[in-house]
């Protein structure tokens, strides 16, 4: 049976040519997501323990609930693979309609952890808007660079006006309070605008008002600028302004190269708070080491060149609004690891936000798988694209070697024609 396939293989080859084995979708992006998220069930579960044995007599508290957000963002990011991209490029206007709603009702109905008003609960279900306004406005911004490309690249209004946008959804995000989410938002629009073509004039300009405008906002609220003094010299006050940092770089000194072993951390059996959320990191280093850290770098570096050439790709083919939704998901996503890594690490100050598909929280890993699947759906538009392009190709070439053979054989037929006609005369003679 095998040599009789392997006959057909080799008749098939010598006739079409070899056949074609990849597959539809980036193999490499899907596992990297899947094992970012199982390491981020693993980590979770692990740092989670203490604190939910303590506050809810289960240990298994929190990795539970971050299991069932995981089967969530996956039912989610198979619906968004099943959506094509055009539909996203004609409802993102909407979308931006939604996410100001949402920050909207959070002000309105929301419940206040902490100081902070972020977070709306429906049933036994808990919503932070800020994350889903993210990629809703990442997705209006492509569709409006679609739309007024040359008045982005050719005048100051075309480029002023998705910063009024943005400045709307800062001020909304600010009232609740959540600067680290503005700081996101702002770094991923410049970074889209310049990608784009923006003049380097406009770009600098905008971006040197937007550094005093984020130095305002720390120099004038007291919280903020006790986080940023706190981050220059966290053992000034170790068990004030300066303990949580402290903690943290304790956990990452203790990790070495190799970790402690995986449910072995001190600091998180808490003397860190936030152990499972923002400083998951500080967790991983302790108990995986420099190694373990460097994996889950790796992976998540792995996820955004793959954006970036996605996105790349996409320009390249005359598909832009998808070109620059994947570039924008690509600054986000290296931009946020970059300020979870760095806040709790003691290079950045503080900002509370998560380590992308690690962390525990909800509405952020939803999110986030829906932007990969986002990622993946381009790319797979892209390889369908390609191979339609390719059978459109192989058609005309076919078309004309039709025509030809009908040609020759017309030929012929003339040919023979004036034969019998020359052959027909010269027996009338």
């Amino acid at each position: 049976m095998s040599s009789t396939t392997q006959r057909l293989a080799d008749l098939f080859a010598q006739r079409h040519g070899p056949a074609k084995t990849s597959s539809p979708y980036d193999v490499g992006l899907v596992l990297a997501a899947l094992a970012l998220a199982t390491l981020g069930l693993v980590i979770v579960t692990s740092a989670s323990m203490p604190m939910a044995d303590r506050l809810y007599d289960n240990p298994f508290y929190f990795s539970i609930r971050h299991g069932i957000y995981l089967l969530v963002a996956l039912l989610a990011s198979g619906v968004v693979l099943q959506v094509p991209m055009s539909f996203w490029r004609v409802i993102n206007p909407w979308l931006l309609l939604a996410a100001i709603a949402m920050l909207l009702a959070v002000l309105v109905v929301g419940r206040t952890i902490n100081g902070s008003t972020r977070w709306i609960v429906i049933g036994p279900l808990t919503l932070q808007p800020a994350e889903p306004a993210k990629l809703f406005f990442f997705t209006y911004l492509a569709g409006y660079l679609v739309r007024r490309y040359d008045e982005v690249t050719e005048n100051i209004k075309g480029f002023l006006k998705p910063l009024v946008v943005f400045f709307v959804l800062a001020c909304l995000l600010l009232l609740q309070p959540d600067f680290g989410t503005v700081v996101v938002m702002f770094t991923t629009t410049m970074g889209l605008l310049f990608l784009a073509g923006a003049r380097l004039w406009q770009f600098f300009a905008i971006v040197f008002v937007g550094m005093l405008a984020i130095v305002f906002l720390i120099v004038f609220e007291e919280y903020r600028m006790r986080r940023v003094t706190s981050f220059l010299d966290p053992w000034a006050d170790p068990f004030g302004s300066g303990y949580q940092l402290t903690q943290s770089l304790m956990a990452y000194g203790r990790g070495s190269w190799f970790g402690q072993g995986l449910g072995n951390s001190y600091q998180k059996l808490e003397f860190l708070t936030q152990a499972h959320s923002d400083f998951i990191m500080a967790i991983v280093a302790e108990e995986l080491g420099f190694v373990g850290v460097l994996v889950i770098l790796a992976l998540i570096l792995f996820v955004v060149v793959r954006a970036l050439n996605i996105g790349k790709q996409a320009l390249a083919k005359q598909r832009p609004f998808e070109g620059y939704l994947a570039y924008s998901i690509g600054i986000w996503l290296s931009f946020q690891t970059a300020v979870n890594v760095g806040a709790s690490a003691g290079i950045l100050p503080t900002k509370g936000l998560t380590l992308p598909l690690i962390s525990y929280g909800g509405t952020s890993l939803i999110v986030l798988a829906v932007a990969v699947a986002m990622l993946i759906r381009i790319d797979f538009e892209l390889r369908v694209d390609g191979v339609q392009a390719l059978g459109r190709k192989d058609k005309k070439k076919a078309k004309p070697a039709v025509i030809k053979q009908d040609e020759e054989k017309q030929t012929k037929d003339n040919i023979k024609a004036m034969l019998e006609e020359v052959e027909m005369g010269a027996e009338n003679e």
